[in-house]
């Protein structure tokens, strides 16, 4: 499968860091149906956190988020990366970047499993236009990622054994 960078709308809330704050937001979404295509937390001044979220329905996760009391932050944009694991992939999209002069906010990537791998990447709202036509984005959409597990595949792992993918 190619590599696919697509550009995903995200939100973010700073909470007291504090054993529990994730499960509880997690588990509010969760109850509400929402599925999460991203998420990511990290220390944010004193004993507090930033938690993005980037879901699949935007609709449906402001709606869940405002019902279990968070207060989200203005719609923003990154991109989600996902595709075939080899070395220097993550250069490869950061170069692509670094050749038009934009700098990277932040990026987590990991190996995925079975040859894949996936990200997260933020760049500064008023660059986000350009970087998307770096990275070859024709057009900004929200578009649900294909499944990882492809079922008919010979490379793939029993749908027994298939890990949830709803974060």
């Amino acid at each position: 499968m190619a590599d696919q960078i697509q550009e995903v709308e995200y939100y973010y809330v700073t909470v007291p860091d504090k054993p529990g704050e994730g499960v509880r937001m997690l588990n509010a979404l969760h109850q509400a149906g929402v599925n999460l295509l991203g998420f990511s937390a990290f220390p944010h001044g004193a004993r507090r956190s930033q938690v993005d979220f980037l879901p699949e329905d935007s609709s449906a996760f402001v709606k869940a988020a405002k019902k279990a009391g968070l207060k989200l932050s203005k719609k923003k944009r990154g991109f989600l990366l996902q595709g075939d694991n080899r070395p220097g992939v993550l250069a490869e999209v950061l170069g692509k970047l670094a050749k038009s002069g934009i700098n990277v906010t932040a990026v987590q990537a990991a190996c995925a499993g079975s040859g894949r791998y996936g990200g997260l990447l933020w760049v500064k709202q008023p660059d986000l236009r350009k970087a998307s036509r770096a990275l070859g984005i024709s057009k900004s959409t929200n578009v649900t990622p294909p499944d990882i597990v492809d079922e008919a595949s010979k490379e793939s792992f029993p749908a027994s054994d298939a890990p949830s993918w709803n974060l």
